[in-house]
């Protein structure tokens, strides 16, 4: 078979059917692969975050053919759709659903090629980065409030998080990181866990310490909220290698409660001994695994006061494991202390938002040579993540979508194989009747264009 591009009059013939000749061969009609796209961009009319996305970058060009807009939203559907590289917007340019979801109709020209959403990523200031940031915090303030029947609590949780986002090549400010054995950048990521919306994704350098610019953050989140309502305090999680002094004292400055994880020493160890004793020999004696809590009132040398300690000992068949936390909650007791540990470890979900956002969405493809470039990325496929995120967890969506992966929703919900024709007055997406998740579709799409016209006939 030829390597070229298909024709009109190519075709290839299958043999494994004896009663029929098998043929394949192209369309000259408009199809797509990708026909879900558009359930999906019309929730983001509704909510309009690639448009805000859009505008807080600059345009210097004169006569631009291909607004930013566009191009952004070229790159965030793309990236919806498994297309995670720019240079797949080649192949994609001349598709009518992309044409559409980016705001052209299915006959007009090519969308924007590859050079030219390179220049784009290329040309991002470090001002403009900074508007996209508290976009999307905003954002994720509204989530919340939304979350909670438009009315904020009066605490939110926040976990923080660094994840190792692996490089290759001479990429800018990238360094072999000992740890984790490779060239590297080190994100930070912010998220709140009941919308599990993203507030930040901050590109840090391939060495930078685990708690690099968390005290920035935890100012920008807060001083979000309390725009919207001044009560509002944060309660942060962190590992212990977030954790530390300074985010112990600048959260008990402002208000906001705190559970760090806490390296064990000596003295820690020594405390627990007798606890650590107590739960090998109730698992001795009874073969079922065992957790036992204990507080504590303990001061580290760098410390400017005493803080309290919660001290877990588990005992299994994998044997004794013995750890700490930090916290400024109330705990008096060993229940209490149970209690904070439990919820302390609930941020561990915050792993699999990374995770979603790394593999399902293709968040660690950060191939640019620029920093600044780079940075864009992780922005642009941070919003991805948070619009498929806000569309999970919109009321309207069906149940079985609310709690799917990335993955699972790019197959059930975006590769819907369609044939697009363009009239004078419509634009008909013909699906075929065989597809095994119209239902889906239907409900996603129907409602979010109900929603859609009930906003435009508003006054």
């Amino acid at each position: 078979m030829s390597t070229q591009t298909a024709s009109e009059n190519s075709q290839l013939r299958f043999d494994f059917i004896p009663a029929r000749e098998v043929v394949m061969r192209p369309s000259a009609g408009q199809l797509t692969s990708d026909a879900g796209l558009l359930a999906i961009r019309q929730f983001d009319e509704r909510t309009g975050w690639t448009a805000g996305f859009a505008a807080c970058l600059g345009d210097q060009r004169d006569a631009a053919v291909h607004s930013v807009c566009s191009m952004i939203r070229q790159r965030v559907y793309g990236i919806l759709a498994g297309y995670e590289d720019c240079n797949d917007h080649d192949a994609l340019r001349d598709d009518p659903v992309f044409k559409m979801v980016a705001g052209r109709l299915p006959e007009d020209a090519p969308l924007a090629s590859q050079p030219t959403l390179s220049r784009l990523e290329n040309a991002v200031t470090i001002a403009e980065l900074l508007k996209m940031i508290d976009l999307t915090v905003q954002q994720g303030v509204q989530q919340v409030k939304r979350k909670h029947g438009g009315t904020l609590p009066r605490r939110v949780t926040i976990d923080l998080d660094s994840t190792d986002d692996p490089t290759h090549g001479q990429q800018h400010l990238t360094f072999f990181h000992g740890f984790y054995d490779q060239h590297q950048y080190l994100p930070m990521i912010v998220s709140e866990p009941t919308t599990k919306h993203v507030f930040i994704a901050w590109l840090r350098h391939g060495t930078a310490g685990a708690a690099l610019g968390a005290d920035d953050d935890i100012n920008r989140v807060s001083q979000a909220f309390q725009r919207v309502d001044p009560s509002v305090r944060l309660h942060v999680r962190g590992d212990r290698g977030i954790g530390g002094p300074t985010l112990y004292e600048l959260c008990e400055k402002d208000g906001h409660t705190y559970t760090f994880g806490m390296a064990t020493n000596p003295k820690l160890k020594g405390w627990a001994h007798a606890l650590e004793k107590r739960a090998q020999k109730a698992y001795a004696a009874t073969g079922q695994k065992q957790r036992l809590f204990a507080v504590y009132t303990y001061r580290a040398c760098r410390w400017n006061r005493s803080r309290t300690v919660v001290a877990k000992a588990e005992c299994s068949r994998e044997g004794a494991n013995l750890r700490f936390i930090v916290t400024n909650l109330p705990v008096k007791n060993a229940q209490q202390a149970q209690k904070t540990y439990d919820d302390y470890v609930q941020r561990g979900e915050s792993e699999h938002r990374m995770d979603e956002l790394k593999n399902g969405l293709s968040a660690g493809r950060l191939s640019c040579h620029r920093f600044r470039a780079n940075f864009l990325r992780l922005l642009i496929h941070t919003l991805a993540f948070n619009m498929l995120n806000a569309l999970r967890d919109d009321g309207r969506v069906p149940e079985e979508l609310r709690v799917a992966r990335p993955e699972t929703l790019r197959t059930k919900l975006i590769k819907v194989a369609a044939r697009v024709v363009q009239t004078t007055r419509r634009i008909i997406i013909e699906l075929s009747e065989c597809w095994p998740f119209w239902p889906l579709l239907e409900r996603v799409g129907c409602r979010a264009l109900g929603a859609a016209r009930l906003r435009a006939a508003s006054p």
